[in-house]
């Protein structure tokens, strides 16, 4: 389960996850830091990660556009990068169950 998180999150994400989800990465380390939101979809449709985002247009998308890529849509207002990190360790199993459900592309945490 590689998680690609947005422009939105922390790079330090990667790092402090990095025990739970070992091939995540963030955009910046993909050069995509700068990336509009079709070529990053693109690249983690082509790379086999689940996007990680605070944005809603991710979640818009995997409306109109379906899946694959999966999108985890933290809808969370501003929040330090360890109470992330803590959602997201929280639900790992969540995270799990998803990435492994074919009915679903979107998971939104609270």
């Amino acid at each position: 389960m590689r998680l690609l998180f947005d422009q939105n999150l922390s790079p330090k994400l990667v790092s402090l996850l990095i025990d739970i989800f070992p091939d995540s990465t963030h955009v910046q380390n993909v050069r995509l830091d700068t990336a509009n939101d079709i070529e990053l979809w693109e690249y983690a449709r082509d790379n086999d990660y689940l996007i990680v985002s605070k944005d809603s247009d991710f979640s818009d998308r995997s409306m109109v556009y379906g899946y694959s890529p999966k999108v985890i849509w933290l809808r969370r207002g501003n929040c330090s990068t360890d109470a992330v990190a803590g959602i997201l360790r929280n639900h790992y199993w969540d995270i799990q169950a998803f990435a492994d459900d074919s009915s679903q592309g979107l998971l939104i945490l609270l």
